[in-house]
């Protein structure tokens, strides 16, 4: 392979810069600008000189061996001090070095992936535990980059393999007694593995919605108060407010942080009979928007009004202005004095944090849909099961293919569609 360099760190001025160099060559050019390395694991402090023999920084430079690094190659890190012109004068020297190159994005971490140090649902993890913007979000990328998705892949794959060899051993003694029936083991092993593989299917949804974020809807009737109510959530005016019905034309999207869940809420054009051709689009919109949702907060004037649509079990029912009215009955709030707005943030994060205990390890539609496929090929081994050893060679495929499904959750088969998108995330030093 190429020997790669990149900035790792952000650009700009910072307390420090770090250059990682990675490849066959990425000792003998931490060599040509340090002289000597410091022994591998092992920081040292060290002077970097142009080819003239003038001083251009002095840094700690910590090289790492074959195999003990991130990536699985030599690799030398230079910490720099981070001034701008520091760092562009070493990129600048590195790049007159024979046989270096600049990385491209993510490419560290496809040669980690490449190098078996990490398995795809770890890079996966990765990436996420880089654009983690909250504490939920952060726990659950921690748990993918740690390999957890990998472990519970790899029971389900030993169970699968194991009830597989069962059969095929069957197969291979056809024409002889074969003294114990493997039937009963081998169908223990399918309804274990297929009721944890569908449990984790299952959880994929909420899982991801960790990672992206939930969709929170305010929906009613104009000037109930849904974008003052909304601005006073968001802490800041997010939304025109007015006296006047139908200000609110488009959804209007504001993301937060509640309690440690990503949320994005939405104010919603208000829901009435309109001629207005532009107002009746945004209200089209904002029923559709509210309806695919994961959470509908339906803002009323009285507790008389009905709903535009039916509610959901956990949707929350809420009457607006109540600087201007009592209600006992439900919760009331107010975005003008912020009555009640606490509580109603409490309860739609009670909600969500409620769903957010279903979440399983998989977190990509690319999980979910590698998990149905085992699932599917599992239904069919049961079914061939019960129709005795004659059909055992169909039943041991059909659990190769499963076997098949669940390898590529972790990126050992039928991956390479997916890995261009998942690195283009990823920056250049990464």
């Amino acid at each position: 392979m190429d020997t790669i360099y990149a900035l790792a760190t952000a650009h700009g001025k910072a307390g420090v810069s770090v250059i990682r160099i990675s490849g066959p060559m990425a000792w003998n050019a931490g060599e040509a600008l340090c002289g000597d390395l410091p022994a591998s694991h092992k920081a040292g402090l060290r002077n970097i000189r142009d080819t003239q023999g003038a001083l251009v920084d002095q840094a700690l430079v910590l090289p790492f061996e074959d195999r003990k690094s991130f990536t699985g190659e030599s690799v030398v890190e230079l910490h720099l001090h981070g001034s701008t012109a520091i760092v562009a004068r070493v990129m600048e020297m590195l790049s007159q070095l024979p046989d270096l190159r600049l990385a491209e994005a993510g490419e560290f971490t496809r040669r980690a992936l490449e190098n078996g140090k990490l398995d795809l649902a770890q890079v996966e993890g990765l990436a996420d535990l880089i654009d983690s913007e909250t504490e939920a979000q952060r726990k659950q990328a921690v748990r993918i980059l740690a390999g957890d998705l990998g472990r519970v892949a790899g029971i389900w794959r030993i169970d699968l393999i194991r009830a597989a060899s069962l059969l095929e051993a069957t197969i291979d003694f056809a024409d002889e007694d074969v003294p114990v029936d493997v039937t009963p083991e081998v169908r223990e092993l399918l309804v274990r593995s297929q009721t944890a593989i569908e449990k984790e299917a299952a959880g994929v949804r909420v899982a991801e919605r960790i990672r992206s974020g939930f969709e929170v809807a305010i929906i009613g009737a104009p000037n109930v108060g849904k974008s003052t109510l909304l601005n006073s959530i968001a802490g800041r005016e997010a939304a025109i407010t007015s006296e006047y019905a139908g200000t609110t034309r488009d959804v209007i999207e504001v993301k937060l942080d509640l309690n440690g869940l990503a949320v994005t809420l939405l104010d919603t054009a208000g829901l009435r009979e309109t001629s207005d051709h532009v107002e009746r689009i945004g209200i089209d919109r904002a029923l559709s928007r509210a309806k695919d949702a994961d959470l509908r907060v339906f803002l009323k004037s009285s507790t008389e009004e009905a709903l535009p649509f039916e509610a959901e079990e956990q949707d929350l029912q809420v009457i607006g202005k109540a600087d201007t009215k009592t209600v006992t009955e439900v919760l009331s709030v107010s975005g003008i004095t912020g009555q009640g707005v606490d509580l109603l943030v409490d309860e739609i994060s009670s909600v969500l944090k409620e769903r957010s205990a279903n979440a399983g390890i998989a977190t990509r539609e690319r999980h979910r849909v590698a998990l149905e496929n085992a699932t599917q090929f599992l239904d069919a081994a049961k079914a061939g099961l019960e129709n005795g050893p004659d059909l055992y060679d169909i039943v041991a495929e059909d659990l190769r293919s499963a076997i098949r499904a669940l390898d590529s959750l972790i990126g050992h088969v039928d991956v390479e569609n997916v890995l261009d998108e998942i690195f283009s995330s990823f920056c250049l030093g990464k």
